[in-house]
């Protein structure tokens, strides 16, 4: 069994290529929408896909989002990377802070020597680790 996650993210082909630099992914199978945007877009890491990206159109969720994150008020789902280095791991952060909200900075817990939560400018709450 595998689990599937789609992002619905408003501006897609940005956020493919962000997504793509923070993460060191790569774009596989995808489709576009009429205006160049994707209906579709697999993200991978080393020939394995890792999440999709879709195009939506809710203008209002961003905002509300970002409230929830800047009150520190528990988020109830976030998507994990595990990353193989804590360089790849400040890499990530660096990237995901552009326009993000730390939820948690980046440092260390009992479980992983370096790892963050951040809310990132699509919308996405993410937890970053070694």
């Amino acid at each position: 069994m595998t689990l599937g996650a789609t992002l619905y993210i408003k501006d897609t082909k940005e956020a493919v290529v962000f997504y793509q630099e923070a993460f060191g992914m790569t774009l596989g199978y995808n489709v576009k929408n009429p205006d160049g945007t994707y209906m579709h877009a697999e993200l991978q890491k080393d020939g394995q896909t890792i999440f999709a990206i879709s195009e939506h159109n809710n203008e209002c969720l961003i905002p509300e989002m970002r409230k929830l994150a800047a009150s520190k008020t528990c988020l109830i789902t976030s998507l994990g990377i595990n990353f193989a280095t804590e360089g790849e791991v400040r890499k990530a952060y660096e990237y995901l802070m552009r326009e993000g909200i730390a939820q948690r900075e980046i440092g260390e817990v009992p479980w992983s020597k370096c790892s963050a939560d951040v809310l990132d400018k699509y919308g996405v709450f993410w937890y970053i680790c070694v």
